[in-house]
């Protein structure tokens, strides 16, 4: 079988099938052919492949996504990545081409997809999907809003697909950056596996050195009786990150005075912006030790031979405790964490929340539900709905460091949540051979709603008190409604020309702040706007297909942008409810190559992108104002070089590579002048992958790998010189490195290590150090 990157063209098709017996089916997402696999995305039209891996008889046939996508498609199959330190879901992606994943530690929920233009803080730019069902948290636009990836149980998925730009009308807006399809496997008969996995790290920066451990087991059981199948995950982690930040003060050029303390224990170094500056501590998130359990149960139906009904039902719930720690001692040796201090002969006031520590606990539903029919030719239909609920959001912040139970902040964001529903027809002609002409119809529609309500009390007990007093609080909501229809239209042999639209009609209501007995309502918000597309293709050759794509997309407000914030007297800062909807021009040209065992592919690629959203500090304003604004316009252009092969050069060789060239700069920004010209946040020139895998035997599989990100900016500005520590963006350099064994038929032990040469690299946080892992799987 060739890999997934393979199943990307026409070309590439052709090229496939001189290794591999396919079967293309033009049916609608979820169609089922012999019970194949679901497809992980309800606007696709998926193609079943079908192979002679060692799974064949377990679960079903792997399916590859729509090829009539007017887009670049990257996948990686579990075959790859079982051979990877794989240990949440979002890990599949680490060595897709012109992307990357901002895990700061495993279990880290902040993950957000970094792709082409789209940076690591921009999660509102991204799509992801498990078998149909948005996982996409679109209630904001940061680090603190990225997909639920925790809804998927990692051994359950079969394949992740990443669909690359808006240029199809199947999609919404957010798809700017990219698009993300997980597929997980169903059962053709009974199974039953059990994995345990162990990783630690050991970490030394700024006066921490010490060793970080985790653990990961998972189950799964499934079987399909009669037209009946389900599969049954459960999974448990529970880890220890490595200092995720650090309490800093500029370096004092302040006599100390009487009464000072003096202590000992501070670090010193020059800040991304080489400014001296003192490390007092680990302060904020700290050290994160979280503990996280979930299960999924999938089951599906065979109503008639044509209709199929599916449904999910997902849990998650979490338990985390930041600790803080201070580096500061007094002369008899007891810690310090806050007052006036005497550093070395200078003054330093650290505040008393400097070395705040701070847990919380949240729990998380998904339900899901999808009908469809599933004609090979001719009429399918398919209704798919989900419902996202946060049904407990509990934070707790103490105000001071320091042992003790003392006075803090709980903060509510119980209630939050979406839903989703997508109508979906489709029409395939009855000629699938090389030959044929026709039109492939797409039309769907497409609701959704994103609500929030937080709010935060003060306490007398941070860790268990009861809420008191309310500190401030903020909610509201977003409703999205689509129409869109789609046509593939193959007007000659080696013709193609894919073509749409998208109507969507957007608003905001029920936006409300308040800080104590402050009440503050928002107007409500209305936009709607068409977005067209087109994609036209040519086989060259059996072997080459040429490809250029142009649409555009709006990407809508979220809630935070627009309510989350925060009440000074009259005047709002933090949020803005007069945000409009990002503006964004997409065109790509991509060439592809099927060629020696494998895909070449080449793609050019320009997003312009107007009224980007983005939290800026307005400097034409006194005092100076931080918010959610719209920047005027930003560029990002470049090229991507992608290989994927298998028995590359030797038998048993399967090869991963890629090298991308991204430039994206500001325009224009009225807002913050001093940024124009200037590179983006956080979007780095250069980005490059390897990981090559050789199947040594049967039994035996050795994976090496390496990731690069190159110079890239933590500021608007671009004043941040110096970024290879804490607070700044590194540019980076990471080898990988896995051993996998199965000493029998039904078992499998690897071992690995990330970061093998211990890399100290930065995303304003530290990454992990060198970490270690072992892994024992059991399966019948």
């Amino acid at each position: 079988m060739l890999p997934s990157a393979l199943h990307r063209g026409p070309a590439c098709r052709r090229k496939r099938a001189r290794h591999v017996t396919f079967i293309l089916l033009p049916v609608s997402l979820f169609s089922r052919v012999a019970h194949a696999e679901d497809t992980a995305a309800p606007l696709t039209l998926p193609a079943v492949v079908v192979t002679a891996s060692a799974d064949a008889g377990r679960s079903s046939s792997t399916r590859i996504v729509d090829p009539n996508l007017p887009a670049t498609v990257e996948s990686v199959t579990r075959r790859q990545f079982s051979n990877w330190n794989a240990v949440n879901a979002e890990d599949a992606l680490k060595y897709t081409p012109n992307l990357a994943v901002r895990k700061r530690f495993i279990g880290d929920l902040n993950s957000i997809i970094a792709v082409r233009g789209t940076s690591n803080t921009q999660s509102a730019r991204g799509l992801v999907y498990a078998d149909g069902l948005l996982l996409s948290n679109l209630l904001g636009n940061s680090y603190s809003f990225p997909p639920r990836w925790s809804m998927v149980n990692p051994d359950s998925i079969e394949r992740v697909d990443v669909i690359y730009g808006p240029f199809s009308a199947l999609y919404p807006g957010n798809s700017l950056g990219a698009t993300v399809l997980i597929s997980t496997r169903m059962p053709k008969r009974f199974e039953a596996e059990a994995d345990v996995k162990g990783f630690t790290q050991h970490f030394d920066l700024y006066g921490v050195n010490a060793n970080f451990n985790g653990s990961e087991t998972t189950a799964t059981l499934g079987d399909k009786i009669g037209r009946f199948s389900f599969r049954l995950g459960v999974n448990h982690l529970e880890n220890t990150s490595q200092p995720l930040q650090f309490a800093t003060l500029a370096r004092s050029s302040t006599p100390a005075r009487p009464g000072d303390i003096p202590v000992t224990g501070a670090y010193f170094y020059n800040n991304q912006t080489n400014a001296p500056t003192a490390v007092l501590g680990v302060n904020g998130e700290g050290v994160e030790h979280t503990i996280q359990d979930q299960w999924t149960l999938k089951t599906q139906y065979d109503f008639t031979p044509i209709v199929q009904g599916t449904f999910t039902l997902g849990y998650w719930h979490q338990t985390y405790n930041s600790r803080t720690s201070t580096f500061l001692a007094d002369s008899n040796g007891n810690p310090v964490y806050s007052g006036k201090v005497d550093i070395g002969g200078y003054e330093y006031a650290i505040p008393a929340a400097a070395l705040a520590p701070s847990l919380g606990v949240n729990e998380n539903w998904l339900y899901g539900v999808s009908v469809r029919t599933h004609q090979v030719q001719g009429w399918n239909a398919e209704a798919t709905a989900s419902y996202y609920d946060v049904t407990r959001s509990e934070a707790r912040t103490a105000n001071a460091g320091g042992p003790g139970n003392g006075p803090g902040v709980v903060t509510f964001g119980d209630g939050a949540g979406w839903k989703t529903l997508d109508l979906k027809a489709t029409w395939t002609p009855a000629s699938r051979n090389a030959g044929w002409r026709g039109h492939g119809l797409t039309f769907g529609y497409h609701y959704d709603n994103y609500y929030a309500a937080t709010q935060t009390y003060n306490t007398a007990n941070w860790q268990s008190g009861a809420a008191a007093s309310l500190a401030n609080a903020f909610g509201g909501k977003t409703q999205t409604q689509a129409l869109y229809v789609q046509d593939a239209w193959r007007f000659l042999p080696r013709w193609k020309f894919v073509y749409g639209a998208r109507y969507e009609n957007w608003n905001a209501y029920g936006g409300r702040q308040a800080i104590g007995a402050t009440s503050l309502p928002y107007p409500q918000a209305d936009l709607h706007h068409v977005s067209p597309k087109a994609s036209l293709s040519f086989d060259v050759t059996d072997d080459i297909t040429l490809r250029a794509s142009i649409g555009r997309a709006y990407r809508f407000p979220t809630v935070s942008e627009l309510f989350q914030g925060q009440i000074n007297g009259s005047s709002i800062v933090n949020n803005n409810p007069y945000l409009t909807a990002e503006d964004d021009l997409s065109k790509e040209f991509t060439a592809e190559w099927a060629h020696w065992n494998g895909v070449w592919r080449v793609s050019l690629f320009q997003d312009d992108v107007k009224n980007t959203i983005f939290s800026q500090t307005d400097t034409t304003v006194i005092p100076n104002v931080t918010s959610f604004q719209n920047i005027g316009k930003v560029r990002s252009r470049g090229v991507e070089v992608s290989y994927a092969g298998e028995d590359v050069g030797i038998r048993g060789l399967d090869l991963l590579a890629s090298l991308a060239y991204t430039q994206s700069k500001i325009l224009a920004n009225a807002q913050n002048p001093a940024s124009i010209g200037k590179y983006f946040y956080r979007i780095p020139l250069w980005r490059a992958d390897l990981a090559a895998t050789y199947r040594i035997d049967a039994r035996m599989a050795l994976t090496l790998a390496a990731r690069y990100s190159g110079r890239q900016y933590n500021t608007l500005a671009n004043v941040d010189a110096n970024p290879d520590v804490f607070g700044g963006t590194s540019t980076y350099t990471v080898a990988d490195a896995r051993f996998t064994f199965k000493p029998a038929k039904h078992a499998e032990i690897g071992v690995g290590v990330d970061n093998l040469f211990d890399a100290r690299y930065f995303v304003y946080h530290p990454y992990p150090g060198r970490t270690f892992y072992v892994d024992a799987k059991l399966r019948m």
